[in-house]
C-alpha cells in the first residue's frame, strides 16, 4: 500500500467515527477546514465518494462505511500497539475499556472498584454493558468478560471465577410453608419467579442435569415476572417464591441463611466467568493489571467454596 495513504486514512477514520468534520477536528487539533480538505484530496486519489456532504450533516457513502469497517479494528490494534510501548516502563495507565456482560459486571466488578482504581491510581475505568458476545476490538474495548461455554475458540481467555453453577433457593419462611422440592418435577407445586429475556423476549426455561447425566430445561410458573434480575432476587429474598440463579450471585445470601437452596444434585457445576482479549501479544500493562486482580479474587473464591 502506498504508505502517504496512511495519514489520510487515519483522518478519514477518525471523522467516520464522530460523524462530524467539526468534532473530528477538534479531538485531532487541527482546522476543519484543514481536514475537509485532506478528505477531498483522499477521495480523488482512491478514486470514490466516501463522504456525503450537506452544509448542515455529513454520512457516509457505501464505499465509505466498507472502508470504515475495514480499518477500525486494524487501527485500533496498531493505536494499542502504540500505547503498549509507551506503558513499557511505566505502570498501568490509561482508559481501560470493558466490555462485559450486566450479571459478571455485578457480581466480579462493581464490588471492586474502589479497590482496583485505588491501586492502579492512573487507571480509569469504562464498563460497556453488553448481554450479547461482541467482537472487542471492533467495539473499541480492550477486554471481554463473559461466561467460557459463549466464547469463541480463537479467543484468549483467562478464567476469572471458579466452576459455577445454577442454585434454586428461596427463604426459609417461604420453605415453611411449602415443602422443599425433591426432584425439578416439584416445581409445579411451587411458586417459581420468571425472567424475561430483554434480547428476545422469551422466558428463561430453568436448567437442570438428571442423575443420569441427561440435561434438560423447563417452563416454570409463577406470580412474578421481570426482566431484572436484581429484581428477581430481591422477590425472593421477600419469600415471594422460589428462583433459579448462578450461585455465585445468591453465595452470600446462602452463607448467612436468607436463602436456603435445593434441588442441588440436579444443578452440577459448569466453566464459570472468562476474561478474554484478542491476542497476549503486545499486551498493555493496564490489561495485565486487570487480568491480575480478577485472578486474585477467583482464587479468594475458590477459598470460600
Amino acid at each position: 500500500m502506498e504508505p502517504s495513504l496512511l495519514p489520510s486514512l487515519a483522518w478519514f477514520a477518525h471523522v467516520a467515527s464522530h460523524r462530524s468534520f467539526t468534532k473530528a477536528a477538534a479531538k485531532m487539533g487541527v482546522s476543519r477546514a484543514a481536514l475537509s480538505q485532506n478528505l477531498k484530496a483522499l477521495e480523488k486519489q482512491l478514486g470514490v465518494r466516501l463522504l456525503n456532504r450537506t452544509t448542515r450533516d455529513m454520512s457516509l457513502t457505501e464505499d465509505g462505511q466498507h472502508l470504515f469497517d475495514a480499518l477500525q479494528p486494524s487501527l485500533g490494534a496498531i493505536e494499542s500497539a502504540v500505547r503498549s510501548l509507551g506503558e513499557a516502563a511505566g505502570e498501568a495507565s490509561g482508559l481501560l475499556k470493558v466490555n462485559t456482560a450486566r450479571l459478571a459486571a455485578k457480581a466480579l466488578v462493581d464490588p471492586y472498584f474502589g479497590e482496583f482504581l485505588a491501586r492502579y491510581p492512573k487507571l480509569s475505568l469504562e464498563l460497556v454493558m453488553d448481554d450479547g458476545l461482541s467482537n472487542i476490538t471492533a467495539s473499541g474495548c480492550d477486554v471481554g468478560i463473559r461466561l467460557g461455554q459463549h466464547l469463541a475458540e480463537h479467543m484468549v481467555a483467562v478464567p476469572i471465577t471458579p466452576m459455577l453453577s445454577m442454585a434454586v433457593v428461596g427463604t426459609p419462611a417461604y420453605f415453611a410453608r411449602r415443602s422443599p422440592p425433591k426432584t425439578p418435577a416439584d416445581l409445579v407445586h411451587h411458586n417459581c419467579l420468571n425472567f424475561r429475556h430483554t434480547g428476545s423476549g422469551a422466558l428463561y426455561k430453568w436448567e437442570f442435569t438428571s442423575p443420569d447425566g441427561h440435561d434438560f430445561s423447563m417452563e416454570t410458573k409463577g406470580n412474578l415476572i421481570t426482566n431484572d434480575d436484581d429484581s428477581m432476587l430481591r422477590a425472593a429474598l421477600q419469600g415471594v417464591g422460589l428462583i433459579q440463579h448462578i450461585d455465585i450471585v445468591v453465595r452470600k445470601h446462602l452463607d448467612d441463611g436468607s436463602l436456603v437452596r435445593v434441588l442441588k444434585p440436579w444443578c452440577p457445576p459448569f466453566p464459570g466467568f472468562y476474561l478474554y482479549i484478542p491476542s497476549r501479544k503486545q499486551m498493555p500493562k493496564k490489561t495485565q493489571a486487570l487480568i491480575d486482580f480478577l485472578v486474585e479474587k477467583r482464587k479468594q473464591w475458590e477459598r470460600r467454596t
